[in-house]
């Protein structure tokens, strides 16, 4: 039932005014539940509670897909290179909030101690949440000697050249929709900011399956050149760093191929079988497998960035400092909320999207009439 001075006043549809719905969402989303009741106590008394300011939170990320969706960035010049990066992450969730997979991995799991993990056990308590940036950079030329020092180690008549910095950055995630669904979100946003393709388009992921149509981190490469020269010398020794500044300088010449030959030479050659040869064999093919991803040179000379800097950062910023707080086990739709509403504040619009958000709900909860009620500003 519409009570018509509810209409009027503009009244929400539960007891808690708009100001305090505010508050509690912008300090949910920053810390645990149990913080910001704590905050909330302290500005405004004991006025909410704990599961109510969940609530409030989901609530309150129901119209942020819309918001996106109507909202078109600002074009920026054709000299500035426009970025997109991709990556996941694991959330600790409920049972019930598990992939279908997952949850039947978990409820076969049958652990091999009560108190702590064995070696390669995993307890599968985790869903993967997608993110992805969209970030304008102006182009930084630079040379292999610039990202990797030589083995030899730097001149000092020559300081490294800085790589590219990243501006005017746009953030989405999700764990409810597919990957592939995050990603076309990146890619419209940069279709908006580049509806004529005048720009040059550069996609860094980390290596995932379904993100291999791009160019890979570079220090996802370095990763596999850190296992094959542990093949050759024992962890921590200076050789093996040598090692490894070598063969990525290759690779960043644009030569993974040679590198690739040159570490299966030298496997053929010390005569390692089995185990001891794992890490040469995994990098060989890595690198064999992606020859058409890992264009460093070209990328280089172009002033791209060739690290997933800013999507890392971002996983460690809207996961790590509060869906990954200890202890915590997540539901999917809390989840959801506080993940989407982090990357709405991270990308400075929720201001914007709050004015929307009261506005929609306004609207829901009062549909227009032949009165014609408007929510005022």
């Amino acid at each position: 039932m519409v009570i018509p001075r509810d209409r009027v006043a503009q009244l929400p549809r539960t007891f808690t005014h708009h100001g305090l719905r505010r508050l509690a969402v912008l300090e949910a989303v920053r810390g645990s539940y149990d913080q910001a009741k704590e905050a909330i106590d302290r500005s405004c008394g004991k006025v909410l509670g704990k599961r109510q300011a969940e609530q409030l939170v989901v609530a309150a990320a129901a119209d942020i897909d819309a918001f996106y969706q109507h909202k078109i960035p600002l074009p920026s010049t054709a000299a500035t290179a426009l970025i997109l990066q991709a990556d996941s992450k694991g959330i600790v969730m409920r049972p019930e909030a598990l992939r279908p997979a997952t949850l039947k991995a978990h409820q076969r799991n049958r652990r091999a101690l009560r108190t702590r993990l064995v070696p390669g056990e995993k307890p599968h308590r985790k869903r993967m949440a997608t993110l992805a940036c969209v970030f304008d950079a102006d182009p930084a030329p630079r040379r292999p000697h610039d990202v990797i020092a030589p083995p030899e180690g730097r001149s000092l008549l020559r300081s490294p050249r800085p790589g590219p910095k990243a501006h005017h950055k746009w953030l989405t995630a999700s764990l409810i929709h597919p990957p592939e669904h995050v990603i076309a979100a990146a890619f419209d946003q940069a279709q908006a900011r580049d509806r004529d393709h005048l720009r040059d388009w550069v996609v860094l992921v980390d290596g995932a399956r379904h993100q291999l149509e791009l160019m890979l981190d570079v220090v996802h490469v370095a990763e596999y050149v850190w296992g094959a020269a542990h093949c050759f010398h024992k962890p921590g020794l200076p050789e093996a760093e040598a090692w490894v500044a070598a063969h990525l300088t290759t690779i960043l010449h644009g030569q993974a191929a040679r590198a690739a030959t040159e570490i299966a030479t030298q496997a053929d050659q010390a005569g390692l079988h089995g185990t001891r040869r794992e890490g040469a064999d995994a990098c060989v093919r890595y690198l064999t497998g992606h020859l058409d991803h890992l264009r460093y040179d070209t990328a280089l000379a172009a002033g791209w960035p060739i690290a997933t800097g800013p999507i890392e950062g971002a996983c460690r910023h809207l996961i790590g400092d509060r869906l990954d707080i200890t202890g915590s086990r997540w539901g999917l739709t809390g989840a959801e909320a506080v993940l989407k509403l982090r990357a709405l504040i991270d990308n400075g619009d929720f201001d914007a999207y709050w004015a929307l958000h009261l506005a929609r709900e306004h609207n829901r909860l009062y549909p227009p009439d032949q009165h014609n009620y408007k929510l005022t500003a």
